[in-house]
């Protein structure tokens, strides 16, 4: 999460058009705590810190814990002096990134340009996604709900025209909330911004900007180009000033090809019935499927993983018979590994599956001899739908819910 200043009052309706603001920048809210209260949660509403011993730091603080100028990089002794009561809490760098992946899991379901910044941030160009999903806010909103309702913690979502605002509004959207900040309302939005929320303005050039009687990005770009030049040299004078005129020209950025695609699901109410977990797993598989579709892409390899009441964690995978992006053949090889699986009677705490070693459709890949082509034909044909009705108009007959009011 950013620290640079913000200012209270920019926290506001900046107006509803969200046609030219393709970026939306997620950033989760306390992540570590975050997490951490899903396996405490009767520590919510407490002050709590995940960080070190008496001679560590604060990796991250609750909003509680805030309120009382407990901050992430704080010493902890400094902080356990600022609250007296703040419960400190180990960090568990393996189950943060494990939830990361869940959640970029879902980013990828909008739009493969999805640039990574850290375990819990990301950029997002839905530029090309409108048409299936909506509008920047209505994607904004729905990644937002999502996150919420299948991996459990918060996030907020800043929506803008470039990275550099889509950052600053998705800051000041928090805790557990969403700012559009449309591309005429820009400047002013950025004018009343302390100096310091610009990327680039660290602690000195602060202080230099401020013997200039500079206080606030409106102040800076007041100065103008020529001035900011002579202040702080050609490279740093041009950059700000481009900055406090909302000019970034930055693009998404993937970070890396994507080595597998997947999904996994963190049950709040465990669950032992093997139908149970089959019906997760094939819907795991459509999603899945349907992404290596969206990017050309068959996988070789299929893995499950599976955590039990204990927190012990398991991953089984198998070889298809060929490169395949059906989710029937996915689901099967899915299925068989889960029946190798034995499932206690406490049930399961998470259930994943991915798609591993891809390869691109049009690398001289051979269907094996006994694919059904029209299994393909017919998910194809689910995609399309779901283009152009939205997502979920269409699933497996076994995945759909019984009517409330229907015969028994």
């Amino acid at each position: 999460m950013s620290r640079a200043p913000r200012s209270s009052s920019a926290r506001r309706d900046w107006g509803s058009d969200d046609s030219a603001t393709p970026i939306i920048h997620i950033d989760m809210d306390a992540f570590f705590v975050s997490v951490e209260l899903l396996e405490h949660p009767e520590l919510a509403g407490l002050p709590v810190a995940v960080g070190g011993t008496e001679r560590g730091v604060v990796a991250a603080a609750s909003y509680e814990a805030r309120s009382y100028g407990v901050n992430s990089a704080m010493p902890v002794g400094a902080a356990k002096r600022v609250c007296p009561q703040l419960l400190m809490i180990p960090p568990n760098g393996e189950r943060y990134r494990e939830v990361s992946r869940q959640i970029m899991a879902i980013l990828d379901e909008y739009t493969p340009l999805r640039e990574q910044v850290s375990v819990d941030e990301a950029f997002l160009d839905v530029s090309g996604a409108q048409r299936i999903f909506g509008r920047p806010v209505q994607i904004a909103q729905s990644i937002r709900e999502r996150i919420r309702a299948e991996v459990g913690v918060p996030a907020s979502a800043g929506i803008a025209a470039t990275k550099h605002v889509a950052k600053i509004a998705s800051a000041h959207a928090k805790p557990d909330g969403l700012l559009l900040i449309p591309k005429d309302a820009t400047v002013a939005f950025l004018a009343e911004l302390p100096v310091g929320a610009l990327w680039g303005v660290g602690e000195r050039t602060r202080e230099r900007l401020e013997k200039q009687g500079v206080e606030t990005v409106g102040d800076l770009a007041a100065l103008g180009q020529g001035r900011l030049i002579q202040l702080l040299g050609e490279a740093s004078g041009r950059h700000l000033y481009a900055l406090s005129m909302g000019i970034d020209a930055r693009t998404v950025m993937p970070s890396h090809e994507e080595k597998s695609i997947g999904k996994e699901v963190t049950l709040f109410d465990r669950i032992s019935e093997v139908e149970q977990i089959e019906a997760i797993l094939l819907d795991q598989a459509h999603s899945t499927a349907r992404r290596l579709r969206a990017r050309g892409l068959l996988a070789r390899t299929v893995a499950i993983k599976v955590r039990f009441g204990d927190f012990t964690t398991i991953t089984r995978s198998t070889t298809l018979p060929s490169p395949s992006n059906v989710a029937q053949e996915i689901y099967l090889a899915a299925k068989r590994l889960l029946s190798a699986v034995h499932i206690p009677a406490d049930g399961l705490r998470l259930v994943g599956l991915r798609a591993e070693q891809m390869v691109r459709t049009g690398d001289g890949i051979q269907l094996a001899w006994d694919d059904d082509p029209r299994r393909l034909k017919a998910e194809g044909v689910m995609d399309l739908v779901d283009r152009k009705f939205g997502r979920g108009a269409i699933s497996p007959g076994s995945l759909l819910q019984p009517r409330e009011d229907s015969a028994e």
